[in-house]
């Protein structure tokens, strides 16, 4: 089913009503405290519950009481978010997943009853999903919901277990808790206070420090079978891997804030700081390796959190591919912009009063929340594979030659080197098949990572070229995007080049003499023609990105 979502008025009034906030009540001096205090801010999270701003509404169907926000509205609002602060974001994407199994699994009377209540109260709310021993293998899950039965009648349930690692776990007023019952996993809603449920010692974390993390253990918490979302054993997996599309779209806009807030810094710094007789924008050895190559990636990721965001609004299912792609590959980029942004600010980027560091320390989660970057990697590779086999290698070329196609009508958005990268995959993933590769867990890592870039850089080229989602505006740089998509085909197709080579041959898939077939089939020879212009065009960048902060000033 299609969701409209807000209308583009109602959303820009959410994000300026959030950027007052963050000006008012998260002034630097605040996130700089909360961050070295280790404090979750209770109170400005219940403000933003609030009636006055009442974020947690974007979350709630309209005729629960909330907003009815759609997938777009969600990544918009969460980007904004993770460029104030992660941590205080992170609070709200807990409070996002711990609603999801009430909204995709619980029955309608469940629904009307925890949504109602949640729009209405402002609830906080826990996913408590995550295990000491079973991580994000969640069919090995320990959490034990024995039925309770009088006359041979389920009466109710009894939860025992720990979970692990739950953003909200001390504060939480409600919590859905994915526990093993008789028929399966499955759900149950869990309120604050019930006897039995014992909060533990916050996490004492590298970053997102204002945002709460605690153990939770369950002694013998009974529930009234009402509290079983959906009424019937053994759907908990179902209810969590259905929204992992719109999830993982959450946590790759956090990436992309966190890495969008670390490059305006240094952008901003590289006009204003002054070496050797001229700004550090005026120097490409600075630009080109600090600033230039992580905006494109940020920029690339962007395009394809909108292309996730557009079609799952317009309903289309079974996008966990694609989630996956998108939160690899945008939690990754936020991650090395703000890496690279320490460097880029040199010894300040190593204090607090910059900041970077903090965001360095708050993005690095990313990664790791919502399902690793290695499992995001497998999922890629495991589906995609699958396609592979079952169209007989016919995915890959279908999008090769629409590129190619593309290509023709505007030559200038780096199609044709995109195609190059798409190749690349293609000709990998046959020899894998061959050579049986895929038996190797590094071979599936390396096929996802390979994947993941030449996707990326496809659909950077369409949205270079015109876009496909129409509500799609770059946030850097607006006048050098064709040049932004350039450079990103480019170090996909050659960068795929390098990794596939190392991986087929690295596995002695390819022996002495088949090497140059490999080569040729690969098309080495057109990747590395496909560089003519690389720097030319990041000099387009660095300069259109300098324009655009001066103009920003």
């Amino acid at each position: 089913m299609k969701n409209p979502g807000l209308d583009r008025d109602s959303l820009q009034t959410l994000i300026d009503t959030l950027a007052s906030f963050g000006k008012q009540k998260l002034p630097l001096k605040v996130r700089l405290d909360l961050d070295e205090k280790d404090l979750f801010p209770l109170d400005l999270i219940r403000e933003l519950l609030g009636p006055d701003i009442g974020l947690h509404l974007l979350f709630i169907p309209e005729d629960l009481g909330g907003l009815g926000g759609n997938a777009y509205d969600v990544y918009r609002v969460s980007e904004e978010m993770a460029k104030l602060d992660l941590g205080v974001a992170t609070a709200f994407l807990a409070i996002f997943l711990g609603t999801d199994p009430i909204v995709v699994g619980a029955t309608e009377a469940q629904r009307t009853y925890w949504l109602r209540r949640i729009a209405d109260e402002g609830l906080i709310v826990a996913y408590a999903v995550t295990e000491p021993l079973a991580g994000s293998e969640l069919s090995a899950i320990r959490t034990r919901a024995e039925r309770v039965l009088e006359n041979g009648e389920i009466k109710g349930y009894k939860l025992n277990g720990t979970k692990q690692f739950i953003s909200n776990g001390g504060y939480a007023q409600l919590y859905t808790v994915l526990a093993m019952a008789p028929d399966g996993p499955s759900f149950f809603a869990v309120e604050q206070g019930t006897p039995g449920l014992a909060p533990g010692k916050h996490e004492n974390k590298l970053g997102i420090r204002s945002s709460n993390t605690s153990p939770v253990t369950f002694e013998d918490v009974y529930l009234p079978k009402e509290n079983l979302l959906g009424g019937v054993e053994g759907k908990g997996l179902i209810h969590a891997q259905s929204v992992f599309g719109f999830t993982r779209l959450m946590v790759a806009a956090f990436g992309l804030g966190g890495g969008v807030a670390a490059m305006l810094r240094s952008i901003r710094y590289a006009r204003e700081r002054v070496q050797a007789g001229s700004p550090l924008a005026e120097k490409p050895g600075y630009m080109d390796k600090l600033i230039v190559p992580h905006v494109v990636r940020l920029e690339a990721a962007r395009a394809l959190i909108e292309d996730t965001a557009h079609r799952l609004d317009q309903g289309e299912p079974e996008l966990q591919t694609e989630g996956a792609i998108v939160k690899l590959y945008a939690t990754e980029a936020g991650n090395a912009a703000a890496d690279a942004a320490i460097q880029a600010h040199g010894g300040y980027g190593y204090t607090r009063e910059y900041e970077v560091e903090k965001i360095r320390r708050d993005v690095r989660i990313t990664t790791i929340y919502e399902g690793t970057s290695e499992i995001m990697q497998w999922t890629v590779s495991r589906d995609r594979w699958r396609q592979h086999l079952q169209d007989h290698g016919q995915y890959y070329k279908k999008i090769g030659a629409s590129l190619e196609a593309l290509h023709r009508e505007h030559p200038d958005v780096g199609a044709d080197a995109a195609a190059l990268a798409v190749n690349v995959v293609q000709e990998t993933t046959e020899r894998c098949r061959v050579g049986r590769l895929t038996r190797n867990q590094h071979v599936l890592f390396e096929l996802g990572e390979l994947m993941t870039r030449a996707e990326i850089a496809a659909n950077f080229a369409r949205y270079a070229a015109g876009g496909i989602a129409p509500k799609y505006q770059p946030f850097f740089a607006p006048p050098a995007i064709k040049a932004m998509s350039r450079i990103c085909a480019r170090e996909a197709a050659l960068d795929g080049l390098g990794l596939a080579v190392r991986l087929v041959r690295g596995m002695d898939a390819v022996d002495d003499a088949g090497v140059a077939d490999f080569e040729r089939a690969l098309r080495s020879t057109a990747i590395t023609a496909c560089a003519k212009g690389l720097m030319a065009d990041m000099d387009v960048v660095a300069k259109a990105l300098i324009e655009q902060d001066a103009a920003r000033a």
